[in-house]
C-alpha cells in the first residue's frame, strides 16, 4: 500500500497561449493536512479542479492510494472519494441543511427516500460536524451565518463517503472564533483519517494548522517541505521566487495640507456623528472590528447609502451626492470589499470592466471609440500588470489578485482624484498585496488621496498616514503615524480611550 493519499504527476493544463500548470508535482501524505500555496495565478485552483474532474489535463498522471486513476467529471472525483469546498459554498439556500447533504445521494439509495432516512443519513455527517451549533436542520441554509454552511458543506462532502477533501480558502468570511472551531473540525478530520488539503494566503493558518506544504510559482511545482522546518521568511521567498525584505514599500508622500474632503457630522443607519478631513496625497486608514460602521460611512459619502444628516464637502465645495453616478462627477472612486458581487462584472470581459467607470471620456453622443476603449483599457492592462493572455479575457476566470488589479485598473481609469479602498488585500497573497502597496503609493505620490478600510492592523499601520478608529458606529480616536500600536488600535476599537 503506497503511503500517499493522493499522487499529482508531471500534470500540465493550457488554454489557449497560457500554460496554467506546467509539469506539476503533488504528493499528499494520507491522513495529514496538507497546506497548497502560491500567489494568485500560481496555479492552485487549477490543479484542484483537475483533480476534482472540473479540468482535464493536458499530460501527467493522478494515483489515488497508489492506484493510477482517470478522473472524468466532478461527479466521478466524488466516486473515487475525492469532495471539494470552494469558496463560493455549493449550497441551494432555500433547502434546509438536510435537503442539502442528501443532494445527490439518490443514486445510493436507487428509490425515493423516506424523511426519517434522510434525517438519520444527514443527521450523522450534521452532528459531526456541528458540535450543537445548527440549531435546527430544518433551517433553509440561506438564514445560517457563513460558517454554519460552511459545516453543511462540509457534512455533505463527508456524506458521499470522501477520503480527501480540498479546502479553498474555507476561512476567508469567518471571524476568528468561527476560524478555531474549523480548525478543530479540520483536526477531527484528519484523526479519523481523512486527509486535508487546505489551500489559504494566511500563512499564519498554515503554522497553526497543517503538517506539510507544497509550494508553485507560475504554474510550476517549486517546493514541497514539513511545516516544523521551514518559518515564513522561507514561505514567502518560495512564492514569490525572491527574499521580500519589507513587508510594506517606504512611503513617498507629497505632505500637503490642502483638505480634498471633509465630513461633518455624518450619521446613517449604522453610524453616528461622524467628522474628519481628508488631505491632498494622503492614505487615510480606516480601522475598527467588524461590524463598527467604517463600509457604511464610506457608502453613504460615495451615495450607494442615504445619509440621514451631515455634510460632505469636496475640494472647498458642498457635495450633494445622493448616487454613486453623482460621485463620479465628483471625483471620487469606490473598490468594494466584495469584488465579484460589488465590483467586477465577472461574465464581462477584463475591457469592459476597465472601461466600466470611464465611459464619458471614451465616447461621443452615447456611442463608444472603440479606438479609445482600446487604448485606454490596454494602458491600465499593462500597467497594473494583470495576468491574462489579452484584456478579452473574462474577468471570473482570473485569479483573486488579478480580479483586484482590474477593480483598481477601473477607477484608475476614472481618473478618480480620491479613492476609497474598503479590503483591499482581502484574499490575495503576499506577493500581490505588495503590487498593490506599490500601486497605493504611486497614487498619492501623483496626488490622489486615499482612504483605507483595512481588519489587518499591520497592514493599516503599515500604508496609511492617519488612522481613524471606529467602535459601534462612533469615531473613537484619530492615531498619529507616531502613534501607531496595535494596542492603541484595539483599545480604540473596543470603545475605550487612550
Amino acid at each position: 500500500m503506497s503511503e500517499y493519499a493522493l499522487e499529482m504527476l508531471g500534470v500540465t493544463k493550457t488554454f489557449s497561449k497560457v500554460t496554467a500548470l506546467d509539469q506539476v508535482d503533488l504528493r499528499v501524505k494520507k491522513g495529514e493536512i496538507h497546506a497548497l500555496i502560491g500567489e494568485n495565478g500560481a496555479g492552485k485552483s487549477t490543479l484542484m479542479k483537475v483533480l476534482s474532474g472540473v479540468y482535464k489535463p493536458d499530460a501527467g498522471t493522478v494515483k489515488i492510494d497508489g492506484k493510477e486513476v482517470v478522473i472524468k467529471s466532478p461527479r466521478d472525483a466524488i466516486d473515487k472519494g475525492v469532495a471539494i469546498i470552494y469558496q463560493e459554498l455549493s449550497l441551494v439556500p432555500e433547502l434546509d441543511a438536510v435537503k442539502n447533504v442528501m443532494l445527490g445521494q439518490e443514486k445510493n439509495f436507487c428509490r425515493i427516500i423516506k424523511t426519517q432516512e434522510e434525517n438519520e443519513f444527514a443527521g450523522k455527517y450534521l452532528d459531526y460536524v456541528s458540535r450543537g451549533s445548527l440549531a435546527s436542520y430544518k433551517t433553509p441554509v440561506k438564514k445560517l451565518s457563513v460558517a454554519q454552511q460552511q459545516m453543511v458543506d462540509i457534512a455533505k462532502a463527508l456524506s458521499y463517503q470522501t477520503r480527501i477533501i480540498i479546502m479553498d480558502e474555507p476561512t476567508d468570511s469567518l471571524t476568528n472564533s468561527e476560524i478555531e472551531v474549523l480548525f478543530e473540525i479540520v483536526r477531527k478530520l484528519k484523526a479519523d483519517g481523512i486527509t486535508v488539503i487546505y489551500i489559504s494566503h494566511r500563512l499564519e493558518e498554515l503554522f497553526a494548522l497543517c503538517d506539510r506544504v507544497t509550494v508553485l510559482r507560475d504554474g510550476k511545482y517549486i517546493a514541497d517541505e514539513n511545516i516544523r522546518d521551514i518559518d515564513k521568511d522561507w514561505l514567502i521567498s518560495k512564492m514569490i521566487g525572491r527574499d521580500l525584505k519589507d513587508t510594506f514599500p517606504p512611503r513617498h508622500r507629497i505632505r500637503s495640507t490642502e483638505v480634498v474632503l471633509e465630513a461633518e457630522g455624518l450619521t446613517g443607519e449604522r453610524f453616528e456623528n461622524i467628522s474628519f478631513q481628508l488631505r491632498k496625497g494622503e492614505i487615510l486608514g480606516l480601522s475598527g472590528l467588524v461590524g463598527a460602521g467604517r463600509t457604511e460611512v464610506l457608502r453613504a459619502i460615495f451615495g450607494a447609502d442615504k445619509l440621514q444628516k451631515g455634510k460632505v464637502t469636496i475640494f472647498g465645495k458642498e457635495a450633494d451626492i445622493s448616487h454613486p453616478s453623482r460621485a463620479l462627477k465628483y471625483g471620487l472612486g469606490f473598490a468594494t470589499e466584495d469584488r465579484k458581487t460589488q465590483g467586477l462584472f465577472l461574465n464581462h470581459d477584463i475591457k469592459d470592466n476597465i472601461a466600466a467607470a470611464a465611459l464619458d471620456k471614451i465616447s461621443k453622443a452615447g456611442f463608444v471609440s472603440g479606438a479609445k476603449e482600446k487604448k485606454m483599457t490596454e494602458k491600465y492592462f499593462q500597467e497594473l500588470r494583470v495576468v491574462a493572455p489579452d484584456t478579452g479575457k473574462l474577468c471570473r476566470f482570473l485569479s483573486g489578485g488579478n480580479q483586484q488589479k482590474v477593480v483598481l485598473a477601473k477607477w484608475l481609469a476614472s481618473e478618480c482624484k480620491i479613492l476609497f479602498l474598503d479590503e483591499p488585500t482581502r484574499g490575495i497573497d503576499v506577493g500581490a498585496k505588495y503590487e498593490i502597496y506599490l500601486l497605493m503609493d504611486r497614487l498619492v505620490q501623483e496626488g490622489v488621496s486615499i482612504i483605507m478600510i483595512s481588519s489587518e492592523m499591520p497592514e493599516v499601520m503599515g500604508v496609511a498616514d492617519r488612522i481613524l478608529v471606529m467602535h459601534e458606529g462612533v469615531l473613537t480616536g484619530e492615531l498619529s503615524q507616531e502613534e501607531f500600536s496595535e494596542e492603541g488600535i484595539m483599545k480604540l476599537a473596543s470603545g475605550e480611550k487612550l
